[in-house]
């Protein structure tokens, strides 16, 4: 069989739900409910009902139930997408709704299919509670036995500490440290400031804020739940207040920084994109708001760097995805209109920024640096955040009317990162 020619391939629209606390207005919903809601309202938007009309539908959640097992496909047949609509699941912490972004633009460009929708979500508020490992290990010994009497003989030995349920922590697996521990540490090798982290959390909330009135995110948010916007969002966020927030990460080091206003929250929220050939939009009458150009993922050795004291910490991977992707596309930060860094924490954005500029890519003007806020202003539902920020930076470059180029760096648990660039032609 001969090999497609490669294509390029666009950004048509998003759609996500108002992103909300963990165990606030979404307590009770589900990765499916949400997941369902934000693919609806991209449907809805594009008419993309009908058989065939979508390609494949990717996308994952990193807190999954084993309901979830199937959470791509279950969401496409509760959702108004045909139900002949071709799904899988992918996850890569963080970094899942770009990665997601990536693999349907991988078979786009291949021409392997049209279009698809790729995205995610997350719910920090029904995160899923593990069998006790040693209740789980008594009851399979007692699946294992041979007669009732085995049978009995293994549930004899559970006792009152086995029915103590095993709830997933915020920590990374080799070495203990929550998320935030971990940026604490990267943040005080990096030298960066609590004034810093203020002033860029203090930026995104108020930037976010403008974004919405200005109507930026109107086609891209659809209502759930009551909300219309992100929960999270203080639009009268400043400096002075944040200031007043006592730090809650690195507090056993010297001169902590990390607090809950310059950290992002636990949140619930789903979010997709729609990609397609240009063809496939043309014939739809769909115009390309940009077109994703180039893709990199990366990944460190952050037990050897965050907890031997070095550079490379948890969330630093990007400071190498960034400069491998810009040297294959002979691009400089310079040449970029936009630069969305998803923000874990603020810390760890400037952390990002100091290494870029330490490995020669040169400073980012702050004018250009997430100029419709970003996770510390919406919240970040792990596995939604990759497609908030394709769908919100491909209607900036949309909004601006002319050629230009943006950049998206993503860290993820692990010591990963995904980043991408997307342009206007």
């Amino acid at each position: 069989m001969k090999l497609p020619t490669t294509r390029r391939v666009a950004v048509i629209g998003g759609s996500r739900i108002p992103f909300a606390r963990s165990d606030g207005p979404y307590a009770t919903a589900s990765n499916q409910e949400m997941l369902t809601a934000a693919l609806d309202g991209l449907v809805e938007r594009y008419g993309l009902e009908g058989d065939g009309v979508v390609g494949e539908f990717v996308a994952g959640a990193v807190l999954k139930h084993s309901r979830d097992f199937n959470l791509a496909r279950e969401t496409v047949l509760g959702s108004r997408l045909a139900p002949t609509t071709p799904a899988y699941d992918i996850q890569q912490a963080c970094g899942t709704g770009l990665q997601a972004v990536i693999a349907a633009a991988n078979k786009i460009t291949l021409g392997q299919t049209e279009s698809a929708v790729a995205g995610g979500a997350d719910t920090a508020s029904d995160a899923p509670l593990g069998v006790n490992d040693s209740l789980r290990k008594i009851l399979l010994s007692a699946r294992r036995a041979k007669s009732a009497g085995g049978r009995v003989k293994a549930l004899a030995r559970i006792r009152p500490s086995h029915l103590v349920p095993d709830i997933p922590r915020n920590a990374e697996p080799r070495t203990g440290l929550s998320m935030g521990e971990h940026a604490a540490v990267t943040a005080q090798k990096w030298g960066v400031t609590r004034e810093a982290q203020d002033e860029l959390a203090a930026a995104s909330h108020q930037r976010l804020a403008a974004a919405y009135d200005r109507g930026l995110l109107d086609g891209l948010v659809v209502p759930f739940r009551g909300l219309e916007r992100d929960q999270n969002l203080r639009p009268g966020s400043t400096v002075e207040k944040l200031a007043k927030l006592r730090p809650v990460f690195g507090v056993k080091g010297p001169n902590p920084t990390m607090t809950a206003g310059n950290s992002t929250p636990l949140t619930d929220g789903a979010a997709v994109a729609l990609l397609a050939g240009e063809e496939w939009a043309e014939a739809r009458g769909l115009e390309p708001l940009a077109y994703l150009t180039a893709y990199e993922t990366a990944a460190v050795d952050f037990v050897g760097g965050d907890v031997a004291g070095g550079e490379d910490g948890l969330l630093m991977a990007p400071a190498y995805a960034v400069p491998r992707m810009l040297e294959r596309a002979g691009l400089g930060l310079a040449d970029f209109d936009f630069v969305e860094i998803h923000e874990a924490f603020a810390s760890q954005v400037l952390a990002t920024l100091a290494a870029w500029e330490k490995r020669g890519l040169g400073t980012v003007d702050r004018d250009r640096l997430n100029v419709a806020g970003s996770s510390l202003a919406t919240g970040h539902p792990f596995a939604a955040t990759g497609a908030r920020i394709v769908a919100t930076l491909a209607k900036l470059l949309a909004e601006r009317g002319t050629p230009g180029r943006g950049l998206i760096s993503v860290c993820a648990a692990g010591g990963q990162g995904v980043t991408a660039i997307l342009e206007r032609y």
